[in-house]
């Protein structure tokens, strides 16, 4: 399969408009440890607009479930956000009071989490758990829905995930992964929100069941007009799911652009050698990783933190931090080989 037919498999016709459903800007996520600070997540910006499907991409430890925690507002001590600001729907959620923020979780804001076993209570039947989140937003008790309507909601949500509406009286241990994955799914749009956070969401599911998850995922996304941000590190998957991708290495963001010009035209060396990672089917070669190990957060070098490990590395790299350069259409990236090419 060739890259562009890899990028329509999951394609169906998601409406993207010009209006900015997330507005991240500066965004940073630190970790305070006995031995320093840990920059897990430094000075990230991006837009993501509405109906817009926005993949993160990277390495394990790149920073990118950091990231998406952190804009669920769900980072744990010792980690904090440090500074920066993440608007969605014209509301900074960095400034929401724990109170509206958990408000705002489900009914704007949805995760759909990577091991959803663990997001599941094992000893609380399916039905139970979607209900929980719905009453949970319910303001004025006299407008809450009664058992009926309840139960109706349970099995519309069920059947639009794909699951038959017996699956809401079982427990989560009586479900294959893929069928908890969609539980999790149902229970992330019931309050319809205008933005689905899905962290790695087929990471420990069989190849088919991937299919079927990410199809499920884009129905229910269009189904919504809503906005997706997937965190994964499967570049394939992110081929043919996402419309935007977003680079992250060692706590940034290095490129970011539409998914057909990065594979086809990529900018940054280190994107460069993660689609030159991707097998090949329609030739035989060598397996090529990428060399060298990330930085350690805790003690970045100096100027670029790609440098070590960069093919194309020169002597400005190690002494000077590039800046994110906009190169048009969209298009961006954190690398010195383009600081001749910014858009004015």
């Amino acid at each position: 399969m060739s890259t562009e037919q890899a990028i329509q498999t999951y394609r169906t016709g998601a409406r993207i408009t010009d209006v900015d459903a997330l507005v991240v800007d500066g965004f940073s996520v630190y970790y305070e440890t006995d031995s320093g600070t840990v920059k897990a997540c430094d000075d990230v910006t991006f837009t993501l607009k509405q109906g817009e499907r926005f993949a993160l991409v990277g390495e394990s430890g790149s920073g990118k479930t950091t990231l998406a925690m952190g804009l669920m507002r769900l980072t744990r001590p010792p980690g904090h956000i440090a500074k920066g600001s993440a608007t969605l729907n014209g509301r900074d959620l960095t400034t929401l009071t724990d109170e509206e923020m958990r408000r705002t979780r489900l009914s704007e804001l949805a995760l759909v989490p990577q091991g959803a076993m663990n997001s599941l209570n094992p000893v609380m039947r399916i039905e139970r758990q979607i209900i929980d989140g719905i009453l949970d937003h319910v303001e004025d008790d006299e407008k809450s829905p009664n058992k009926d309507e309840l139960d109706e909601m349970v099995r519309d949500l069920l059947t639009r995930v794909g699951l038959r509406p017996g699956v809401a009286r079982l427990f989560p241990h009586e479900l294959s992964g893929g069928m908890k994955q969609r539980v999790a799914m149902a229970i992330g749009i019931s309050l319809r929100p205008s933005l689905i956070v899905a962290d790695e969401p087929t990471s420990a599911l069989d190849v088919v069941v991937q299919r079927q998850i990410m199809q499920t995922l884009g129905r229910l996304q269009e189904g919504l007009d809503a906005s997706i941000m997937l965190v994964g590190h499967d570049m394939g998957l992110v081929a043919q799911f996402a419309d935007t991708i977003g680079v992250m290495y060692a706590g940034k963001l290095v490129e970011v652009g539409p998914v057909e010009e990065v594979f086809s035209d990529p900018k940054h060396p280190y994107t460069k050698l993660l689609i030159r990672s991707l097998p090949s089917l329609k030739e035989k070669r060598e397996f090529l990783g990428i060399p060298g190990l990330p930085p350690q957060l805790i003690d970045l070098p100096v100027g670029c933190s790609f440098a070590d490990r960069c093919p194309s590395v020169f002597a400005k790299c190690r002494e000077v931090t590039p800046l994110t350069q906009d190169l048009g259409g969209r298009r961006e990236t954190a690398c010195h080989l383009y600081d001749g090419e910014a858009k004015s």
